[in-house]
């Protein structure tokens, strides 16, 4: 069994003011490095040994902090345009409440939240797909399927076009999936490439605090040191 790793990027300086990004360069913001490092120790367990990221340097920086928590500055790293984010063309650099206040909310929303419905001069979610998961398929799959386990960081939507492949989800589904920053999905892939369980990890929870003496224990929810959602197939 093989790790595969799918991590969006930190909290970006647009993404922070609420800005149609694609393929603007823009950086991380403070919060987008700490978000990054905590995803870096909820991989703790992971023996990372070749990473892919975008050409963007929001997923770099992540996938470089991630890095460097493990330890693993070292390993090989992929970075190709094929990973990068949908261009949203005419939308690019626009708060989104300006753009549904000049193209209407309803209109502004049939393009980001539909499969094949470009914004003007920019890709659908089905163009995006068309690039990304070829470049998974041929360039990171049988990273995986030959014993190695890998870390991709990219972005929302060139993580939604894998995420739609791999987990063999219909367009109707994947426009509804929401992939929040800096947040780990952990496949375990048989020799195949087949899912055999999938992990999305968030934050560690908080140990509760230590009872004092004659000090009334509260009832506290048990759990794991991390969240977990799991998926099983067959």
């Amino acid at each position: 069994m093989t790790y595969l790793v799918l991590v969006r990027h930190g909290q970006s300086q647009w993404n922070l003011e609420n800005r149609f990004t694609g393929w603007t360069d823009v950086p991380l913001t403070e919060t987008g490095r700490q978000e990054a490092k905590r995803a870096g120790h909820l991989l703790h367990d992971i023996p990372v040994d070749s990473a892919f990221t975008s050409a963007l340097q929001r997923a770099q920086e992540t996938l470089a902090i991630i890095l460097g928590v493990l330890h693993c500055e070292e390993i090989p790293i992929v970075k190709d345009a094929a990973l990068n984010e949908r261009a949203y063309g005419d939308l690019t650099g626009m708060n989104k409440a300006e753009a549904a206040a000049r193209f209407g909310a309803e209109q502004v929303q049939a393009w980001r939240r539909s499969w094949d419905i470009q914004p003007p001069g920019g890709e659908s979610l089905a163009d995006t797909d068309a690039r990304a998961f070829p470049f998974f398929r041929d360039h990171i799959l049988p990273r995986v399927t030959s014993g190695g386990n890998v870390v991709v960081v990219a972005h929302g939507n060139s993580l939604r076009a894998i995420v739609k492949e791999i987990e063999r989800l219909t367009p109707e589904q994947v426009v509804t999936l929401e992939i929040a920053t800096a947040t780990p999905y952990v496949y375990t892939l048989d020799a195949e490439g087949r899912i055999v369980h999938k992990e999305i990890r968030t934050s560690p929870t908080p140990p509760a605090p230590v009872p004092q003496p004659d000090e009334p224990h509260e009832a506290h929810e048990p759990g794991t040191h991390r969240g977990l959602l799991s998926t099983h197939n067959p």
